[in-house]
């Protein structure tokens, strides 16, 4: 274990409780630390109308609106397009339009619009379409669509290319022709540039006369849906994103959303959900319905005003999302039969007949995890040959931008994404090719952002310092995600009292240190690992450092702190 020792240096210096120095250390100007302290929107929020395109997508829903014009919202099947099309859909119904909303079918349609879906919507009456979390590269169909006499407005936060499809607006902050202020949120997900949008259409009909006499939609209503889609597309979470986070989770735990409320209690969870449960717990079965099930369930959820109707949506979708732990697992063990060949790869490359195309995004995130590396998988339809695949990247590899590249190239049919997450289409012809070309593309990348990795400490303390106190403290400077990491906490030095294997090839531990206390700790998915390994099998009474996140163990009679390992180091 690398430990970098000036992760935290120089906030110790000044004196600082222990929220200062984790916010000093994750970049916080001095004096920029009390807007960072409790992040609300006030102190975050940009005036919507500095993206391009933003006021005028605001003034052609607004005319929409007061002419009764039929809109339909055309959202994605992952969590972020769920909840940014809901978004839309309870913003609208507040604002007097009875919006519709399209969700495609993952296997039948693919990712995207699709100017088939788009002129039959048209077709079935609306003269206004919003996509939402897809159509920055969707040329093909928004011609189809301008064809057909239908306006649509795209809301996304994918990579874009230098050309952009035709549209009545497209709000995107990765609009290559995006000013360098607009720009530097590009790491909104799609929902919470949906809500900045809706911020700007409450202006504008604010300033039409609209609410005379009648009380605006309250927007921080809102935010439950921006906290969920953001923290499930594992957009980062620090600067604007960090304050939707923070705010929706307290409207959250209002439970003022009907269906939000049946998904937390179908997630069994008996206490108001904390940032990892929107990841863990809440976007997995949201997910659930695009992957292996129905696409519309998670927007029918979200929008629902009947209890009955979200308590059975729950529950269909927690059912759904034990049949996809299934068949991920053995999409899996399938896909790691093939990591063995591929040791000398920059990004990890599988694909295979049969695999369900529903769970490839989350068999590649596993695979980086293991291996360090972008991992793309892929599942070939058996009768055309097509390959659908999912990538996920490391921090300081662009994978969007080289799966858009790829496409320009002509190796893939489709392809797009961002940074850490990018989808592509390609014919199974070009399989090997496409390998090859990225493998070159990304080797700088990938080999600069692996050795720059160090694991950054915050504290360090023996096991009798490990407490609720001290763990409830260290969560005062979150919520903590992707770019805005968890404080890492050093325990040590300790000796092994009882070492093994839970669950799913969970290591646990239990070990005590030189001041008499003792603590566990539990390494997830690790005991196959080498750390796992050494672990289980070190001799008795060795001593060794433990690093990773600590975590609050409610299961006993009282609270008690844990740690999630992530590394460890021998003492001696």
């Amino acid at each position: 274990m690398e430990i970098d020792d000036g992760y935290g240096s120089g906030a110790a210096d000044l004196g600082t409780d222990i929220v200062t120095q984790l916010l000093l250390s994750r970049g916080v100007a001095a004096d920029d630390l009390e807007r960072h302290r409790m992040p609300t929107l006030r102190g975050f929020l940009p005036d919507p109308s500095k993206f391009r395109d933003m006021d005028s997508a605001a003034e052609r829903i607004a005319q929409a609106i007061l002419t009764d014009e039929t809109v339909t919202i055309y959202g994605d099947y992952d969590v972020d397009g769920a909840t940014s099309a809901a978004l839309l859909v309870r913003l609208l119904k507040m604002l007097g339009c009875e919006a519709r909303y399209y969700i495609p079918d993952r296997l039948l349609e693919g990712y995207g619009p699709s100017g088939e879906a788009l002129v039959n919507i048209a077709e079935q009456g609306s003269s206004l379409i919003v996509t939402v979390d897809c159509g920055a590269m969707a040329f093909e169909a928004l011609d189809m669509a301008r064809n057909a006499g239908v306006d649509v407005i795209v809301v996304d936060h994918h990579k874009c290319a230098a050309e952009l499809p035709k549209a009545a607006a497209l709000v995107n902050p990765n609009r290559l022709d995006e000013s360098d202020e607009a720009a530097s949120f590009g790491h909104l997900a799609a929902v919470g540039v949906a809500f900045l949008l809706a911020i700007a259409l409450v202006r504008t009909l604010r300033n039409r006369g609209f609410f005379e006499g009648k009380a605006e939609p309250d927007l921080m209503g809102l935010l439950d849906l921006v906290a969920l889609g953001t923290v499930a597309d594992v957009a980062a979470l620090h600067g604007l994103n960090r304050a939707f986070v923070a705010q929706g989770l307290k409207v959250m735990s209002k439970r003022d959303n009907i269906g939000m409320a049946a998904l937390i209690d179908a997630s069994r969870l008996k206490r108001a959900p904390v940032c990892s449960d929107l990841g863990f717990a809440l976007g997995p079965r949201i997910n659930a319905g695009g992957r292996v099930g129905e696409s519309t369930l998670g927007v029918r959820l979200l929008t629902t005003e009947d209890p009955d109707e979200a308590r059975e949506i729950s529950a269909q979708l927690s059912s759904l999302n034990e049949d996809r732990r299934a068949i991920e697992a053995a999409v899996q063990e399938a896909a790691e039969e093939q990591i063995a060949q591929q040791h000398n790869r920059a990004v990890v490359i599988t694909s295979a007949k049969g695999w369900h195309p529903g769970v490839i995004g989350i068999v590649a995130g596993r695979i980086k995890e293991k291996t360090g590396k972008p991992a793309i998988v892929i599942a070939i339809d058996d009768e055309t040959g097509e390959g659908k695949g999912s990538g996920r990247s490391i921090s300081g590899v662009d994978l969007g931008a080289a799966i858009i590249a790829a496409r320009e190239e002509g190796l893939l049919v489709a392809g797009g994404g961002h940074a850490m997450a990018a989808g592509l289409t390609i014919a199974a012809d070009k399989l090997d090719a496409f390998a090859d070309w990225i493998d070159e593309r990304l080797a700088n990348a990938v080999s600069k952002a692996q050795s720059s990795q160090t694991l950054k400490l915050d504290v360090s303390v023996a096991p009798r310092g490990l407490t609720p106190d001290l763990v409830e403290r260290l969560e005062e400077a979150g919520p903590y995600g992707i770019g805005w990491p968890g404080p890492k906490v050093a325990v040590g030095p300790v000796h092994i009292i009882k070492a093994d294997i839970v669950g799913t090839d969970h290591l646990r531990l239990i070990v005590g240190g030189n001041d008499g206390g003792s603590i566990k700790a539990i390494a997830f998915r690790a005991a196959e690992t080498e750390m796992g390994q050494a672990i289980l099998h070190a001799a008795k009474g060795r001593k060794l450092w433990l690093a990773g996140r600590a975590k609050i163990d409610d299961w006993g009679s009282r609270p008690a702190a844990e740690l999630h390992l992530e590394d460890a180091a021998w003492a001696d």
